[in-house]
């Protein structure tokens, strides 16, 4: 038996997972680390607590499994998307890594789309300029903090950082490079003309591969320090989303997913490339060479429910810590027991702006129709069908642009959800069903690390062994959720103004 090993390098946690060849959990272990804010709307961590994280999991899953090193055949990497790593000539961290959902980055946005034009950047890139990218935050350093910039000799996302320090490559993969916007999405490669109309010195980027082509080999010095044999190839591997999409089978045409993690996306495959005129869902390169995908991003998804627990739900932690169950568990409960819309109770998912549908990194979180009779169950409820909706219009968007999808697969610590996927399931008016395997991300490194290894011949072939489904959940109440939706969408535009008001205070 060959075994695989998937590294998920999240923005709460890195999360290591060994799986035999059929897909099949051998061990699996997580480390959290910390995000710094250090001024409203910026969001940035630590590199070296990604490194530290991956290594000690590492080690970890081997010493939990007792697997011989040597029947590892490959490693896969995945990981949040659009961080800037930046590096010295030495392979050194210049600066804490200006993470996916941070929002500083308004004014070069303007700068790359009045530079580039706003047309040819879509036919590049097949996306808007946006805050969230890693271009903008490449600029905004250039400009903030010159010194740093002129010191600069490589720059990574965040799982190809975990990538250098155990092989000593600079390299990237598609779908993570396009979210860089710097890649030529439709050709698959960087973008010769972009990098020169911005004056980026193209050796600043790694070489771009395809997900499930080798990068790279494990080092003598990353063998002791994780167990792993040195030489053991390491896959390309995805950014967080085209691998959750390999991890629950969403490899070929009509088949689509819902995430619910830090962020919330509607993602669809396609092996035509579509790109959206209006630049409300993003196309990059999936992780199925040759093919691309349309995704529409929430950006405050399970982070919502995350800031709710930890600043409004004490009780509740407390209780779930007497009992020794997870506090989400005891909070969904309570959510249960409050009605579809929340006793009139509606809440807009914009803690850290926005991406689909508004574009917007002004826009924040809003309790809209609070009074006195509203109950913490209300608040927990209104937050998860808050998420909900603006999930609910990333599916209008890719409806509206022509791609079909008959179900829906839930995935990430939401899909988890019994009253979540409920309430996917009536706002999308789809049946919405899981994957056997909860490891999303994890999985689809493992999958392209099974196929870079040649233990299958192409990713779909792999899916289809290493992904089992359960049965779907049919939709209900759609009547109910289609009301509360429509009353959602009625708030940002009626908010668009006050919200670029307070962003100027």
């Amino acid at each position: 038996m060959k075994y695989v090993i998937g590294i998920d390098l999240g923005t709460s946690g890195t999360k290591t997972v060994l799986f035999d060849q059929t897909g099949k959990v051998i061990a699996s272990q997580t480390i959290e680390y910390p995000l710094y804010q250090p001024q409203n709307g910026w969001a940035e961590q630590e590199p070296d607590d990604w490194v530290n994280a991956g290594i000690q999991t590492i080690a970890g899953v081997m010493a939990q499994s007792g697997v011989d090193a040597a029947d590892v055949a490959a490693i896969g990497l995945s990981g949040q998307m659009h961080g800037l790593v930046m590096l010295d000539e030495n392979g050194d961290v210049l600066r804490k890594s200006i993470i996916w959902c941070d929002q500083r980055t308004g004014e070069e946005c303007r700068e790359i789309t009045e530079i580039v034009g706003a047309e040819r950047l879509i036919e590049i890139t097949a996306n808007p300029a946006l805050t969230g990218f890693t271009l903008s935050k490449l600029l905004w350093v250039r400009k903030h903090e010159p010194e740093l910039y002129a010191r600069c000799r490589h720059i990574l996302l965040p799982k190809d950082y975990l990538r250098y320090r155990l092989t000593g490559t600079f390299a990237t993969d598609v779908s993570d490079a396009s979210g860089m916007q710097m890649l030529d999405i439709p050709g698959r490669r960087w973008s010769e003309e972009l990098l020169k109309t911005l004056d980026i010195d193209p050796f600043l980027l790694g070489t771009v591969l395809e997900s499930c082509e080798c990068s790279g080999y494990v080092t003598e010095a990353a063998a002791a320090l994780t167990g792993l044999k040195a030489g053991t190839p390491v896959a390309a591997g995805a950014g967080d989303n085209a691998a959750a999409a390999v991890g629950v089978g969403v490899v070929r045409d009509g088949k689509a997913f819902t995430t619910i993690g830090t962020s919330g996306v509607v993602f669809a495959h396609t092996d035509k490339i579509s790109i959206d005129p209006k630049g409300r869902v993003h196309t990059f390169c999936c992780a199925v060479p040759g093919a691309w995908h349309l995704m529409g991003v929430t950006q405050a998804a399970g982070l919502s429910l995350r800031w709710l627990r930890d600043t409004v739900c004490t009780p509740e932690v407390q209780q779930a810590a007497e009992e020794g169950v997870d506090p989400y568990e005891i909070m969904t409960a309570e959510a249960a027991k409050s009605p579809i819309g929340a006793n009139r109770l509606l809440y807009l998912p914009y803690l850290m702006g926005e991406r689909t549908p508004h574009l917007d990194p002004d826009c924040r979180g809003v309790f809209f129709g609070l009074s006195a009779m509203h109950e913490r169950g209300d608040l927990i409820r209104s937050v998860m069908e808050g998420v909900s909706y603006s999930l609910t219009d990333c599916v209008r968007i890719l409806q509206d642009l022509g791609v079909d999808f008959k179900e829906m697969i839930a995935c990430g610590g939401g899909g988890t959800s019994t009253l979540w996927r409920s309430m996917l399931a009536g706002c999308f008016d789809l049946p919405v069903r899981t994957a056997v395997s909860k490891e999303g991300p994890a999985l689809g490194a493992a999958i392209l690390a099974a196929v870079c290894a040649g233990l299958y011949p192409d990713v779909p072939t792999a899916c289809d062994a290493m992904v089992a489904y359960n049965a779907p959940m049919q939709p209900a109440d759609q009547a109910a959720y289609a009301a509360a939706y429509e009353r959602y969408i009625a708030l940002y535009p009626a908010l668009k103004q006050q919200y670029a008001d307070l962003a100027a205070l």
